[in-house]
Order: C-alpha cells, then structure tokens, then sequence
C-alpha cells in the first residue's frame, strides 16, 4: 500500500522532469514553493520537517529541484514532498502539495476500533509492516 496524501498520489510516480514541469506550473501561478521531508507519515502527522526555508522569489524549477536531489540526498529513506504556497492576502493557503520521494519499504495503516462502556467508540490508525499484513480483529 502506498501512503496517498496530497496530489497526484494515486497515479504512477513523477519522473523529474514532470516534477519540474509542476514546479514550473506552481511558479507560473506566483506559490512560493518549499521542500519538507519526514520519516513519519502518519495521517495525522501534517507537521513534516522542513528543508531550507521557503523560495518566495524563485522564478525557476531549477532552484526547487536543487532542493529536492540535496533532500533526496540527505535522506533517501524519507518521504519528501513539494508544496507550493499561495501569499495573496485572501488565499493564504497551500495550492499544491506532492510527495517526490518515498523509502523502499513504506508502511500500511488501519483503521482500529475499540467498542468502550455503553455505545461509545474509539478508533485509532495503526500503522504494520507490509511484509506481514494486518491481522483481522
């Protein structure tokens, strides 16, 4: 199971150069584009660590793909992703955000559920290891 958080996660993985022509699209649009990295994916963790600081001036992909093989290189068995933020008063927002990097191994989450007192219930994500699929409980 591959993690699917942000766009295009559901399709094959960007090469390079597609990268770069999103970056490039990202930049066209005037979003200040940035470089996280995590070796944490949970759902729930949207705190990623950040590679450099934000490229709020940058008019070329070439600058964010420098960034992205520097992360790529620093940490080849982390998640990296490429946000691309939109500074105008009103919007204040991330417009695009994609994962361009992924560990060899990735690991599966599920959903758990805990019936407690009366009808009250807990859930809970759990991540397992791929190599030894979650049990049915």
């Amino acid at each position: 199971m591959r993690i699917t958080q942000g766009t295009f996660s559901f399709l094959p993985e960007l090469n390079d150069e597609e990268i770069g022509q999103q970056i490039d699209y990202a930049l066209q649009q005037g979003w200040a584009c940035s470089v996280e990295y995590t070796d944490d994916p949970h759902p729930r963790n949207t705190y990623w660590e950040m590679w450099g600081l934000p490229m709020f001036d940058l008019k070329d992909a070439a600058g964010v793909m420098l960034e992205v093989t520097a992360c790529r290189n620093a940490c080849p068995q982390h998640y990296i992703k490429v946000n691309a933020f939109d500074s105008v008063r009103g919007f204040e927002t991330m417009r695009l955000s994609f994962i361009v990097n992924r560990p060899d191994h990735e690991l599966g989450f599920r959903l758990e559920r805990q019936d407690v007192q009366g009808r009250v219930q807990h859930y809970a994500i759990k991540a397992y290891s791929l190599d030894q699929p979650p049990s049915n409980h």
